[in-house]
């Protein structure tokens, strides 16, 4: 027994040493930095070391992120791709530019970053923006590609001859509209505006006529945002003068909506309507949201709005639930309009604003980065980021979800209204790419009939592809330039007869015709028909 007992205490000792040298060898050898799995994240690789992220993102102006696990967004992603995922966001304006500028100048750089067009040719010209060459493909986010995005789009979208942007999932419907306090209308007697000369009638008697009955002169017709520093687009003197959306196609004709001679009337239709008292006065320094903001505290009673739910009875972060519940008005009630409903109203959506990715971190990072991204433009993603857990804020059956606004509201809305902060990356409306039905049981036959409304006007077609600038080229100083003339017109001068010679500024020294004709060849090369632009005031 003794010599049996010594002979397993050996054997034993032999099987702990060989245990500790297979452990030591496994924890010298460097674990996998990709995922051995599809897209969306999922992966078998548990060991994978969890690395911080920092995103710089755009929000809504209302937006705050809740604490702890009710961040039931981050808790997924982190937890998903282990991660501790860190966004800073703001509403896109000066304000967001400035602050990534100072992320920027203090090498504080966001792994992935939200910008505007005009802004990313100068990241990109700075070094400051990733070669996305070998990250932004279809291997890597075919979610981004199957869903959203042609691979055939990204050579057109690219600047100075560099693959460092890629383009935001842009919507395939706008749901754009101007919406009405259908309730100041119905007090004051008034139709409701199916032209241009009735929605100035309209402004007049909600500035003038106390629609609220409140005994005071303390609303506006109309209110817009301006960032504090352009005219904004939003503005209904734009479609009157026959310029739709950024650019558009006239007979043969490339033309840039924001620099056309037609902006003489524009300004002079929108001088006029602001001086007659009518606009918010603040509208220029309105930052994107705040004009919403205005609507629902009973301000104005005209605004232009996106999306399809944005005024649906039972919508907690839209215009009808919020008006009634900041103002205490059960009657409130918004309804879309559009006084240019059967001529034409705004252009085919084309790819937009950019995604970019640092140039400055690790590989793991844009990695692990890329990996979020595509999960984000997934089914899983889209549905977590845009209506919340099944179980809890829906209840899925196959390919159908049924909303809880109860559950949206409490978890989502007055929660901080958190989840625009992950949903930037995606359109608002978009489930069914994925075959989704949303089944909201609070979708009411007015809803219906709002989205019957918005989806009746007419679009005009768009150039049809995204545009690009060669090295060289500063639209932005154009842009900021341009800017800078209208607002000066607005404001400063008694009329708008100075802009032929603006204009003849933009397109010479500030190089317009070189940049919208080089604009013009690349819609001439996509649509298999010569376009051209006409750079002279004659």
């Amino acid at each position: 027994m003794k010599g049996t007992k010594s002979l397993l205490l050996v054997l034993m000792a032999i099987i702990l040493t060989l245990t500790a040298c297979s452990g030591n060898n496994k924890s010298n050898q460097e674990p996998s930095s990709q995922p051995s799995s599809n897209a969306g994240g999922e992966t078998s690789e548990p060991t994978r070391e969890k690395i911080k992220l920092n995103w710089f993102v755009t929000a809504s102006a209302d937006a705050i992120l809740p604490k702890g696990d009710q961040d039931f967004v981050k808790a997924a992603i982190d937890e998903k791709f282990n991660v501790d995922l860190k966004i800073n966001y703001m509403p896109f304006g000066q304000d967001y530019q400035n602050k990534l500028n100072s992320m920027v100048a203090s090498s504080d750089i966001p792994d992935v970053f939200f910008i505007d067009g005009i802004s990313s040719n100068q990241y990109i010209k700075d070094g400051i923006a990733r070669d996305m060459t070998g990250i932004v493909t279809p291997e890597n986010m075919p979610n981004y590609f199957k869903y959203w995005v042609s691979e055939d789009a990204l050579p057109k979208y690219q600047v100075q001859g560099q693959f460092a942007r890629a383009p935001i999932p842009f919507e395939k419907y706008f749901y754009r509209s101007y919406y009405i306090r259908q309730d100041w209308l119905d007090k004051l007697g008034l139709p409701m505006p199916k032209s241009y000369d009735d929605m100035l009638n309209v402004m007049q008697a909600f500035t003038n006529d106390d629609p609220d009955g409140n005994g005071k002169r303390d609303t506006y017709g109309f209110t817009a945002f301006g960032n504090g520093t352009n005219m904004s687009l939003e503005f209904p003197t734009y479609v009157k003068n026959g310029l739709f959306g950024d650019f558009n196609i006239v007979g043969d004709e490339f033309v840039d909506t924001r620099t056309d001679l037609k902006m003489q009337q524009v300004l002079e239709d929108t001088k006029a309507l602001i001086g007659s008292g009518v606009v918010d006065p603040d509208w220029l320094l309105n930052k994107n949201g705040q004009q919403i903001e205005k609507a629902v505290q009973g301000k104005v009673g005209i605004i232009l709005g996106f999306g399809k739910n944005l005024a649906f009875d039972q919508n907690p972060e839209g215009l009808q639930m919020k008006t009634k519940e900041v103002t205490g008005n059960a009657d409130a009630n918004w309804m879309p309009f559009d006084p240019f409903a059967d001529t034409g109203t705004y252009i085919d959506p084309v790819p937009g604003n950019p995604f970019l990715l640092s140039s400055k971190s690790s590989e793991e990072a844009i990695s692990r980065s890329v990996e979020i991204l595509d999960w984000l433009a997934g089914e899983e993603g889209f549905l977590l980021t845009h209506y919340g857990r099944d179980g809890s804020e829906y209840t899925r059956d196959g390919s159908t979800i049924t909303l809880n606004q109860d559950a949206i509201k409490s978890n989502i809305t007055d929660n901080g209204n958190f989840l625009s902060v992950y949903n930037w990356f995606t359109p608002i409306s978009g489930p069914e790419e994925f075959g989704v039905v949303v089944a909201d049981p609070n979708v009411t036959d007015r809803d219906r009939a709002i989205v019957d409304t918005i989806t009746s006007y007419k679009i005009v077609p768009s150039v049809g592809t995204s545009m690009v600038v060669k090295e060289g080229m500063d639209l932005g100083a154009l842009r900021a330039r341009m800017n800078e003339l209208q607002v000066k017109i607005i404001y400063d001068e008694k009329d708008a007869s100075n802009w032929p010679k603006y204009r003849e500024e933009l397109m010479t020294k500030y190089g317009g015709k070189e940049i919208f004709e080089f604009y013009a060849e690349q819609v001439t090369e996509a649509r298999g028909q010569s376009v051209t632009f006409k750079a002279d005031n004659n």
